[in-house]
């Protein structure tokens, strides 16, 4: 089992049962929190490189959108 140490004004104590299980919650949902944010910009990338390729097949760039005003990136 893990040894959790807290700290609190400048005493060290192992955590009790209920803060263990509040420790290994918030650790859990970080975890979750950056896999999801990791997620979220791979789809952002992959969604990037589909409208580029479409703007390609009709023969424009970023570049063309950004002069017609409609590119933000």
């Amino acid at each position: 089992m893990t040894k959790y140490i807290v700290v609190e004004a400048g005493v060290e104590r192992e955590a009790n049962a209920e803060e263990i299980v509040q420790i290994e919650k918030d650790w859990k949902n970080g975890e979750e929190s950056a896999a999801r944010k990791k997620q979220l910009e791979e789809e952002r990338i992959a969604a990037k490189a589909v409208a580029e390729a479409k703007l390609a097949a009709l023969g424009l760039t970023a570049d063309d959108l950004k002069a017609l005003g409609l590119g933000g990136n």
